[in-house]
Parts: C-alpha cells; sequence; structure tokens
C-alpha cells in the first residue's frame, strides 16, 4: 500500500478489513506478532493513518526491502487475503442479495474501536448529534454550505458540527472519535465517507450527492448494518456546471453543488427520527441514565 490522501482511504480500509478477516481464518487476534509490509516498491511508505495499526501489532510495520538481500527464516508466519483479490473487498464488492448487517464488519469495527480506545460518549436524550463532513478540495465542495447548517441549527432537536477531516488538522484517532459519536454522518461522494464503518449501529450515513456512483457507499453502509440515505429530487440540487475532467471528459464528479435548504432539512429529520427510534438509540439513552 502507498497512500496520499483521498480516495486511498478507501483502499486502506480495504486492507485491513481483509487483514482482520486473515485473523479470523487463523483464529489468532494477539497483537504480539510482526506484520511485514509484502511490497518491493523502492518507494518511500507513506502511511496517513499509521495509528491504525496499533489494532493489530504492538510492533512497528516492518518493511520488506529491510530484507533485500537477506536469507530470512520466519519460525511461524502466514499470509493475508490479497486486499484486491477477485470478488474480495474494493470498490463495488458482488453482494449476495439481501445481505445486510454482515457481522464481521460490525466486528470488524468493534475490534478497531476497541483497540485504538474510542469510546462511545452518547447517545444523549433529546438530542441527535449531526456531523458535516466539509471539504476542502476543488470539486464535490457544498455551495451552499453555510446556509444548510445554519438552517440545521435552528432545530433544537439536532446539534451540529462541521469538520474537515485534514490529516494534519486532526489526526486520525480524532476523525474516529467525533464519527463515532455522531448520530447522522453527512458528506458529499468521497473516500471520508468510509468513516462509516465506524458509526455507531443506530446511526444514518446521508450520502449529499452520490455523484452517479450509486452503489459505493450505499453498499459498504449494508454491509456495515447502517441506514443509508441520498439526495433523490434531481430538481432541488443544482450543480455548479456540467462537471470536468481532464481525461474524460464532462464528469459529474469534478464540479460543485446547491442543494434545496428545505429538502435537505426533511432529509435530516427523517434521519433523526430513524435514530430516536431505533432500539440501540433508545436503550443506550435510558442505560445512560440509570
Amino acid at each position: 500500500m502507498k497512500l496520499d490522501a483521498g480516495v486511498n482511504m478507501y483502499h486502506h480500509f480495504c486492507d485491513f478489513v481483509n487483514l482482520y478477516i486473515s485473523q479470523h481464518i487463523n483464529n489468532s487476534f494477539s497483537s504480539d506478532i510482526n506484520i511485514v509490509m509484502w511490497d518491493t516498491s523502492f518507494y518511500g511508505y507513506g502511511d496517513l493513518f499509521s495509528e491504525t495499526w496499533r489494532a493489530f501489532t504492538d510492533y512497528d510495520i516492518i518493511h520488506l526491502k529491510t530484507y533485500d538481500s537477506k536469507r530470512v527464516c520466519f519460525k511461524d508466519s502466514f499470509f493475508s487475503l490479497l486486499p484486491r483479490m477477485r470478488y474480495g473487498l474494493f470498490y463495488n464488492t458482488p453482494l449476495v442479495t439481501d445481505c445486510h448487517t454482515e457481522g464481521m464488519f460490525r466486528a470488524f469495527s468493534q475490534h478497531v474501536l476497541h483497540r485504538l480506545n474510542i469510546p462511545q460518549k452518547g447517545p444523549k436524550e433529546g438530542r441527535v448529534r449531526v456531523t458535516l463532513l466539509a471539504r476542502s478540495t476543488e470539486y464535490r465542495r457544498i455551495r451552499n454550505q453555510v446556509e444548510l447548517v445554519n438552517a440545521l441549527k435552528t432545530v433544537p432537536l439536532l446539534e451540529v458540527s462541521v469538520v474537515d477531516y485534514k490529516y494534519k488538522d486532526v489526526p486520525f484517532l480524532e476523525q474516529l472519535s467525533i464519527t463515532h459519536n455522531s448520530d447522522i454522518f453527512i458528506g458529499m461522494h468521497g473516500a471520508g465517507l468510509t468513516h462509516l464503518l465506524f458509526l455507531p449501529d443506530w446511526a444514518v450515513i446521508f450520502e449529499l450527492y452520490n455523484c452517479q456512483d450509486e452503489s459505493c457507499y450505499r453498499d459498504l453502509a449494508r454491509l456495515r448494518g447502517i441506514r443509508y440515505v441520498t439526495w433523490q429530487k434531481m430538481d432541488k440540487m443544482l450543480p455548479q456546471d456540467k462537471g470536468h475532467h481532464p481525461t474524460l471528459g464532462d464528469h459529474p464528479k469534478f464540479t460543485n453543488y446547491s442543494f434545496d435548504v428545505g429538502e435537505f432539512v426533511r432529509i435530516v429529520l427523517e434521519a433523526a427520527d430513524y435514530v430516536t427510534q431505533h432500539p440501540k438509540w433508545r436503550r443506550s439513552v435510558h442505560h445512560d441514565e440509570l
């Protein structure tokens, strides 16, 4: 794996999920292991989410080039499943019809959150925690974001936060804490929505607009077992222009969008109703009151 940013977050967690499945197959979750990065590239390895390895090993990652021109004997070893093998976890993974709330995905989420000590600080009676993931990229920005957020803040039920998960500004463990303590997580189509893996079971992921890539995060939410919603009324959404792509021509992902305020608030309120009616949300609220 060579990670820079953006879409590579999706790739990154594909690798971690396959590593987690491999531990199941090997029937071992010990962190007293060494992980060797099986990459023959001479380029340096940059990892934006290095803290995540702590969920799997107590030691620094070893790079294969460390053993270059050396004879190495392993007393005990196993090879993880490939992150991009045929029908492995990657973009648009083929799903079994009606498969929902896959136990392995929930177990992966709980494993990472537990090993990295990310607590759940809620939910809160009479309050629904809404997190909007802002983008500082050139494209897929919400042009009227301030207007949308201000409209949500007029609703007493909603506790609204806006975040921008720039790694240099928000360390990854802090990102996980924010996500895990969100009841509704809103964002434009993009790799940042991979955070849905770490939402609580009662949460809703609102992919504000899927940019005509309809299955990617819908399927991931389906596997994780949380509610997924996205924008449906195209006549109440305004793209900045027809979209641009340097090699593919016009492309809907490569522009910015404005959204109808009333329709946006309506969708969020429907999501909030789902959250507050969810049995696990209600049980957690009542447990905290005891």
